[in-house]
């Protein structure tokens, strides 16, 4: 736990402390700031209170009552609900403006972790509840350097791995060169797991691959059960995502498309066209603001990439936000490139990574063009390939 770093953030925000609460580990969140232990047997409600100023506190069941004890701070105990609510009190007073994890409104649906009635109860203790978003933000959001190597380490693996997918698709559909000319979504999956294996990656669930109409499902997930046939004139889309298999690496997420064996159509690549732009205007949106040095929101980022595909007439077919952050987690705690979903009023911090990814979903075929963005002061860059047509295979 960083308590000296965590208190000087408390004070540049102007919030008098961080209350953080947990019953059978419904933070994470809070868990992972302040280093407990995700598999402690946790049956009763307990508190940590950490002030901009002065010592922590903490309020724990008597039946539980070493379950922070790894952290610093006076301890007070509670058996009955009455004195939870009077050690509540006791431990908050001299505290007016309290970050809790919660958003109003549950704008930020990723941090609203604290339930309504706590938030009821503090506020009857006359507190001003205030989202702790952009504070997870600093604490779970920003990267060490060595998380930057690992991202890029994974995203070397990846874009060697995508770019030999599309060979062995070719090879497999394509008799004359000694392929058996017939090949699935899902068989091209288990050989990109394969590679992913080899490579030493670990990922989520997928990777995805889908052709046609299956493109248009942006969250498509091919099984052996469930699999449509890669075959000549198809259109394909391959999202892939891993990072390196071991602790507190940080994941690498794209997406490409391309034809199977003819030109790209006008329709095709009009679509195609519209999401490239799109996604190249968030890019320079994130790049300007950092070389000014000028704050940027999450929500503007979106509308950055937005904005060019409703002035090409496609804004009822981009039906997602526009990137999401990532971390240890493949959609991380930090700010999320979103003005549709969410009104993500978050910071894109210094030392953070994101995915840019606007889609364009037709009925007949979609298109996602997928990067990742790394910030540090003064600068922000994309890591990776970029894909500037679709690919030919």
């Amino acid at each position: 736990m960083k308590l000296q770093e965590i208190q000087k953030a408390l004070r540049a925000a102007g919030h008098d402390g961080w209350l953080f609460y947990d019953h059978h580990h419904r933070d994470p969140i809070g868990e992972r700031i302040l280093g407990l232990d995700p598999a402690a047997h946790v049956t009763r409600r307990w508190y940590y209170f950490v002030p901009a100023e002065g010592e922590p506190r903490k309020l724990v069941h008597r039946i539980e009552q070493g379950r922070l004890d790894a952290l610093p701070g006076s301890k007070g105990g509670y058996s009955s609900w009455q004195e939870l609510a009077a050690g509540l009190q006791a431990m908050l007073s001299g505290a007016r403006r309290i970050a809790l994890q919660y958003s109003p409104n549950n704008a930020i649906m990723y941090v609203s972790m604290v339930d309504a009635g706590t938030v009821e109860f503090l506020r009857s203790l006359r507190k001003e509840i205030v989202s702790s978003a952009d504070l997870v933000s600093q604490f779970e959001a920003v990267l060490t350097e060595e998380q930057m190597v690992s991202h890029a380490a994974a995203q070397q693996a990846i874009d060697t791995i995508l770019a030999e997918a599309w060979l062995e698709m070719g090879r497999r559909l394509r008799p004359a060169d000694g392929g058996q000319g017939k090949m699935s979504e899902f068989e091209m999956v288990v050989w990109l797991r394969e590679a992913m294996h080899r490579a030493g990656l670990v990922w989520e669930n997928g990777p995805n691959v889908s052709v046609n109409q299956n493109t248009s499902d942006s969250h498509y997930e091919p099984s052996a059960e469930r699999s449509r046939a890669i075959c000549e004139g198809d259109f394909v889309l391959i999202d892939i995502w891993g990072r390196l298999d071991r602790a507190d690496t940080i994941f690498y997420d794209i997406t490409w498309t391309g034809v199977v064996g003819r030109a790209p159509s006008e329709r095709e690549r009009l679509v195609f066209d519209t999401v490239r732009n799109a996604r190249d205007a968030a890019v320079a949106a994130v790049r300007e603001a950092f070389l000014a040095g000028r704050p940027i929101r999450g929500y503007e980022a979106d509308d950055a990439a937005r904005g060019v595909i409703r002035a090409a007439g496609f804004g009822d077919f981009f039906t997602h936000r526009t990137g999401h952050n990532i971390a240890r987690e493949l959609h991380g705690p930090g700010a999320h490139l979103d003005n549709l979903e969410t009104h993500d009023e978050r910071t894109l911090l210094p030392c953070t990574c994101f995915s840019v990814e606007p889609g364009i979903y037709l009925p007949e075929f979609g298109v996602r063009s997928e990067l990742n963005m790394l910030t540090a002061p003064g600068e922000a860059w994309v890591t990776g390939k970029i894909q500037t047509d679709l690919v030919r295979i």
